[in-house]
């Protein structure tokens, strides 16, 4: 009987249909890095416009402005939905809840508003998963383990979820998807999902924060299949070039994946030298095909390029550069 169950359970296996292959990265023009610019609602900063241009949204809150503002400077539009208003603040739902089910009203949400764009659009789902700051790490800085609901495992389940929502298609066939990774069902009574010109980008820190093992980047990959680019934060205030060297070999290149600073920027210092390096790092490997800088949402951010005027006029210097795709292209 038991040999019978195997052999059930194994032709069952092979009906489920399998992992969806990555979707397009929607990469600039060939050659080409996306120049793109993080929070704020201008961008005179940077001397030309941005191609990408991201902001920090709320699951569950609004989101119609971030469409509005990259649509008026004719930039794609880049969401980081986070679980929090920001850092070391409540969250709104715990990846657990994601993984369940709880959030999918939001997902549907905004699968239909990304469809009604048309346009490519990057989701920089949960960044910096592994930094102990963020409602969903699953360790506190004090090292301590949050609940099963913040564990690395319920992460992967929720990005995974995340990007069988998103992508769109057929429900019956996501269902069977999310069945087969011991998930519910999608909470709708839709037949099918719009689809959608979207790529995921999973950005960790290239080192956990606590630096313990438990929160080594390695530990949240959900796998290839769901992600569609490899990125990481970097600032001028942490540069530890021997672990960003080796995120980008361990993750983009090990992967096949084009990679993208998520955020960077100058912090508590001018650093011109760090931004030549920066943009040096960026010539040299050849995945590199998104940087954001993190101007930061008020005018008077510690990140904000007018605090650093030498860092600012290598900044815009090295942007002048054709290798670098803006606004409409």
């Amino acid at each position: 009987m038991a040999r019978l169950v195997a052999l059930l359970l194994a032709a069952l296996a092979l009906l489920v249909p399998a992992a969806p292959a990555a979707a397009d990265a929607y990469l600039p023009p060939a050659g080409k890095v996306w120049h793109g610019v993080t929070a704020g609602d201008d961008l005179h900063e940077f001397g030309t416009k941005p191609g990408v241009w991201q902001q920090f949204v709320r699951w569950g809150g609004n989101y119609e402005y971030v469409f509005r503002l990259a649509e008026g400077a004719d930039a794609r539009v880049m969401l980081h939905i986070g679980t929090a208003q920001g850092q070391n603040m409540p969250e709104r739902i715990s990846p657990g809840a994601i993984a369940r089910g709880r959030g999918d009203g939001y997902l549907l949400d905004l699968n239909v508003r990304l469809a009604e764009y048309a346009r490519p659009a990057y989701i920089r789902l949960m960044a910096e998963m592994n930094n102990c700051n963020n409602a969903y790490a699953a360790y506190g800085c004090g090292g301590g383990r949050r609940d099963a609901d913040h564990s690395a495992e319920r992460f992967k389940a929720a990005w995974k979820r995340t990007v069988l929502i998103l992508r769109g298609g057929d429900v019956a066939a996501i269902d069977a998807r999310l069945r087969a990774l011991g998930l519910p069902r999608v909470r709708t009574q839709e037949t099918s999902l719009p689809a959608v010109q979207a790529a995921f980008i999973w950005a960790p820190m290239t080192g956990g924060s606590p630096a313990i093992g438990a929160l080594d980047p390695e530990r949240y990959w959900p796998g290839g299949e769901y992600v569609d680019w490899v990125g990481t934060s970097f600032y001028s205030k942490f540069p530890n070039w021997g672990l960003l060297e080796r995120h980008y070999q361990r993750f983009a290149v090990g992967h096949g994946k084009p990679f993208a600073f998520g955020e960077w920027a100058i912090w508590g210092a001018d650093a011109p030298a760090f931004a030549r390096q920066l943009f040096a790092w960026v010539r040299s490997h050849k995945r590199v095909r998104m940087v954001q800088y993190n101007q930061g949402d008020d005018p008077g951010s510690v990140f904000r390029p007018h605090r650093y005027p030498a860092a600012a006029k290598v900044i815009r210097g090295a942007l002048k550069s054709p290798r670098f795709a803006g606004a409409g292209e």
